[in-house]
This record gives structure tokens, sequence and C-alpha cells, in this order.
């Protein structure tokens, strides 16, 4: 299955395409974005697509077969944007950064993303070369530094507690290996604190293994920090003109995306909408991960 690219048309709009444009996705995944973008430039423009996962890239390159003389797909964190631009020497009119994770990545490789798949191993890597697995985090950590990511990365209200609970199994032998080891884990502490039956499943509403696979997967990939280290060097190898384009998914990566945004508004660059652009109720119907994607554009000086 593919993955449904989010806000489409609002980021096709948005960046200000011409034929000819040299554009960057810096996370490319299915390439839904760049087979649109790559229409819309028409034959003499370029796209350089970057993904840290060897198989977005290999999906990738099939889905865009029609346009192999007009890409270039490079294998790397797009934190290293910069390097990778001098490498290529590809001076890009627009950039586009998709935060979002991929239906493939979550569903199809077997990395423990989802607590949907209680059997995968927990490991939550975007790519080999990240050194430390969430199983590594969930089995070494201290209590007060896994309570401080379930609080910080994924706004967990029982994160003492969680945390708590892992260091409570992990004295008594317990091995944190598999996602089912965490849930489950996740869930007593849930039904303990709700009084709700230990022998019924979680039924209805948010399940409570969501902002704990959130938090891991933000700290195993040190995602904020790339996305703070990424920004300035989106804005330094961005034409004069160009336009950067921003989708978030959760208020911590869009308040990163805000406030250095602000920052910079009037120096080198101008904020072309001042609100996030969100999507309509058609995409919210039909493509459900949309409805909490924000995109935020601004316009180099």
């Amino acid at each position: 299955m593919r993955h449904v690219p989010v806000l489409l048309n609002e980021v096709i709009d948005n960046l200000n395409l011409k034929s000819g444009s040299y554009v960057i996705d810096c996370t490319l995944g299915d390439a839904g974005h760049s087979e649109k973008i790559l229409e819309k430039i028409g034959q003499e423009g370029r796209l350089l697509g970057i993904d840290a996962d060897p198989e977005a890239i290999l999906r990738a390159r099939q889905y865009l077969e029609r346009f192999s003389s007009q890409i270039i797909l490079v294998r790397a964190n797009f934190v290293n944007l910069k390097k990778i631009v001098e490498e290529n020497s590809f001076v890009p009119e627009a950039i586009l950064i998709d935060l979002g994770w991929s239906t493939p990545q979550f569903n199809e490789r077997g990395r423990g993303f989802s607590f949907l798949h209680p059997d995968e191993n927990l490991d939550m890597r975007y790519s080999e070369e990240v050194i430390s697995t969430a199983a590594d985090v969930l089995n070494t950590r201290t209590e007060k530094e896994l309570s401080n990511i379930f609080k910080d990365y994924g706004e967990e209200k029982f994160s003492n507690l969680i945390a708590e609970k892992i260091i409570e199994k992990r004295k008594q032998g317990k091995n944190f290996a598999i996602v089912s080891d965490l849930v489950e884990t996740i869930l007593e502490v849930y039904r303990k604190k709700l009084k709700t039956n230990k022998e019924v499943p979680w039924i209805g509403g948010l399940h409570p293994a969501t902002k704990v696979f959130q938090a891991l997967r933000i700290e195993v990939n040190n995602e904020l920090g790339i996305l703070e280290t990424t920004l300035p060097q989106a804005i330094e190898v961005l034409q004069s003109g160009g336009r950067l384009a921003v989708i978030t998914f959760h208020s911590l990566e869009d308040r990163i995306v805000k406030h250095y945004f602000k920052k910079q508004n009037n120096k080198n660059i101008k904020i072309i909408n001042k609100k996030p652009i969100v999507c309509g109720e058609e995409e919210s119907k039909n493509n459900p991960p949309s409805r909490s994607a924000k995109l935020r554009i601004i316009e180099k000086i």
C-alpha cells in the first residue's frame, strides 16, 4: 500500500513552483508529494529527494521511474541538508519538509513503531545508523529519565507511574523486547488508575499507548533536535525568493517551527501564512492522519 500524502494541493499551490524549478523533498517517503512536484515543474525541473530509510528510497525510485532523468535520490538524514546540497551542486528554489511518518513505515517495516503490532521488536529506528533502539531506552534509562521522555515528548499524564512500573518490572528481571511488553505495562497503569477490568481489552478513545510510543520514537530518532538543526540550513541553502514548506503533526514540532519562523521573520524570511494551513473536510474524511497536519510556509528574502 502506498502512503497518501497530506495537504498535497496546499503544498503544491504554496511552494510557488514554476516550470524548470529545482526542488528538495527532505522527507521523500513514498514520493507522493515529489511525484506531484515533478509534474508541476516539467521536464526542465529537477528534484532532490532525501530519506534516511533505505526502503523508502527503493520504493520512491519505483514510483518516480518515469522521472528518472530529473531526480537525485539520497539516502541520508535531512539534518545533513547543507552538506547534501553542496555535494550535489543543487541550489533549490523550493524545499518541503513533511514530518509525518508514512503508512508503510508503521505497518510494513516491522520495527515496532505501532502499538497495534504486538509481536514486533521495540526498535523504532528509521535508520540503522541510529544506535539505540526503543528497547535500549526502556531497559537502560533511569526512572526519572523515562518519566521526562514520556512527559516532554508525549505529554503523557501518567508519565511518572508508567516509568515507575517499567523500573519495577526491570527489577523483577523483565526485559522489554517486543511491542506487547510495553503495551501491557502501560495498560496495567491505566487500568489501575482508572479502575477498569484488567480482563477487558482497551475499547474506545485514544489508546493509552499512543503518547508513550510517540515519545519513544521522538527520543530514539532525536526528531526535535534534528528539526531545530535543519531549519536554519534549509533557509541558508534556499535561493532568494524561494519558499520553504514544513508540515508538522503534533504540537511539539509545530511549536519549534512556529517560533523559529517568528524569530527570523523580516530578517531573512517572510512568513507567508500567519496561521497554519490545515486540511479540508473532504481530506479529513478520506485520509484521517491529515487531521493533525499543519502546514507553515515562509519565503526567503
